[in-house]
């Protein structure tokens, strides 16, 4: 993303997960119990209520080109989310490319046939809009915010830069630089990105998903205009996109817009990447990063499935319920769901072992994905104190299960988030986005708070124990460079 990072609780791929965070005891512990009692009676009014719909129902069109077409309708105020989606990611690359997707993102701004550098900007911006574009494991997408009576004016923008995109060598080098101190600053500055970046590479071995959004620097340094020029003619075509249009519109004349503006731009041949399956893992894996840091920081991350896992016929998990990716996403939820979830509960402030401890799952991955745990110790407490009483609390609910009760809280907290998240424009075009880009299609989002609902507490308990085991574990510990000096000369003191 140019200027910006947006998230989403499970939209966006290679993100730290989100975590919880510590209070003291006191009042607000006790606004904890309350807000705890009230949530649970939420739950029993949540998990009785009738299936929850889409804020807005989506109209589908095809163009003649191959173009898909998603409409909207929501008139509580005049304005419409304008975003066009390309199936093209990091996970599309491969040695020596990383990085180009989201290159590429970059100098879509950097002029047209017919627009100068940053003229797309600019008119958007006198429009009283605003835009801007991010790339993703598996897509990349671009997107305005408008009075909704600029909506033809926004197609005209994006159509033209859709088959018309000029890479000039002068603005090529000048965005590299930007795109190297981006990377500095999201990723070598930051230790628990660079834990992260080397822990994904870890992970996975033969899988995409190992690639970083931004590209590995020696990627970017060699990077040519040349190498864009050639992804770009490669994946930017109308038949590897989708127009998604959510807002004050009626959808025949979105529709008739969208012939309009796209309807004649040309179709590409588009190969799709050949498969690239992560070979199964077969032990733990685990490795330490040393680097400048005021804290430890833990993470750890187990091989689960995705929704995309179940729509790929040919995946190495051939005993995938369709049932499960709920179960693993309610898994997140009693693990690490507010503050009466258990890690915030036992570890935070009962134990007072972390000063925070999260996990995080998408389930809407395109493959294969990772179940993540992460944590800070409190003070006086190592990684290896903490790792033990994370993994403790997964082997008791293995061993013990969820009692209904406490899933019906977690089921109640991620509906109200999902009903939330609806009731916004933008990120009801995203998720719409991203689920017809991944193919798993976008009727998924109407399935996703039934799906939630039906899953039990023996689900979530088998889910555990399928998948959180030890052979399908890959471990990080981030030590800052004097405490890592500090081990290494207690270890010698051992030793001698």
């Amino acid at each position: 993303m140019r200027n910006s990072e947006r998230k989403s609780r499970r939209a966006v791929a290679c993100r730290l997960p989100v975590a919880a965070h510590s209070h003291p005891a006191g009042p607000l512990a006790r606004g904890v119990w309350i807000a705890a009692a009230l949530l649970a009676t939420l739950a029993a009014a949540l998990l009785s209520a009738a299936p929850a719909r889409a804020t807005t129902e989506v109209v589908e069109h095809r163009l003649d080109n191959g173009m898909r077409v998603l409409v909207g309708v929501d008139r509580r105020s005049p304005v419409v989310v304008h975003q066009v989606w390309y199936k093209v990611g990091s996970s599309y690359e491969y040695g020596g490319i990383s990085g180009a997707s989201h290159a590429l993102e970059h100098m879509m701004f950097k002029g047209t046939e017919n627009l100068a550098p940053g003229e797309f900007s600019e008119i958007v911006a006198r429009n009283g809009g605003r835009d801007n574009a991010f790339t993703s494991r598996d897509y990349t997408a671009y997107f305005q915010t408008v009075a909704a009576d600029r909506l033809p004016l926004m197609m005209q923008l994006e159509a033209e830069r859709m088959t018309g995109l000029r890479i000039l060598d002068e603005e090529f080098s000048r965005e590299m630089e930007v795109i190297k101190e981006e990377r500095r600053m999201r990723t070598d500055d930051k230790p628990r990105s660079k834990l992260y970046e080397q822990f994904n590479a870890l992970a996975f071995v033969s899988s995409p998903s190992r690639i970083p959004v931004i590209g590995w620097r020696e990627d970017i340094d060699a990077m040519t205009a040349d190498d864009l020029r050639a992804w770009y003619r490669r994946w930017y075509a109308p038949n590897n996109a989708t127009l998604v249009v959510v807002g004050d519109v009626d959808p025949e004349a979105v529709i008739a817009l969208a012939e309009q503006h796209y309807g004649d731009l040309p179709p590409r041949e588009v190969a799709p990447p050949k498969p690239r399956r992560e070979i199964p893992q077969r032990g733990e894996r685990r490795f330490s990063l040393h680097v400048p840091a005021e804290l430890p920081y833990l993470l750890i991350g187990f091989k689960v499935p995705s929704m995309g896992s179940l729509a790929d016929a040919g995946s190495g998990e051939t005993d995938i319920e369709a049932w499960e990716p709920y179960a693993l996403d309610l898994l997140a939820g009693v693990l690490d769901g507010g503050e009466s979830a258990r890690f915030s509960r036992r570890l935070v402030r009962g134990a007072q072992l972390a000063s925070q401890a999260g996990a995080g799952y998408d389930l809407y991955d395109r493959g294969e994905g990772l179940f993540i745990i992460d944590g800070t110790p409190a003070a006086g407490t190592s990684l290896d104190e903490l790792e033990r009483a994370l993994l403790a609390q997964i082997d008791e609910l293995i061993e013990h299960g969820v009692d209904d009760a406490e899933l019906d809280r977690v089921k109640a907290r991620i509906i109200a988030e999902d009903v939330y998240q609806r009731d916004s424009m933008f990120y009801s075009a995203m998720r719409l986005g991203i689920l017809e880009t991944v193919g798993l299609g976008h009727q998924r989002l109407d399935e996703y708070i039934p799906g939630v609902r039906a899953v039990t507490a023996e689900q979530v308990q088998a889910v555990a124990r399928k998948y959180l085991r030890a052979e399908r574990r890959t471990v990080g510990h981030l030590l800052p460079q004097q405490e890592a000096a500090a081990n290494a000369a207690e270890e010698g003191a051992q030793r001698g």
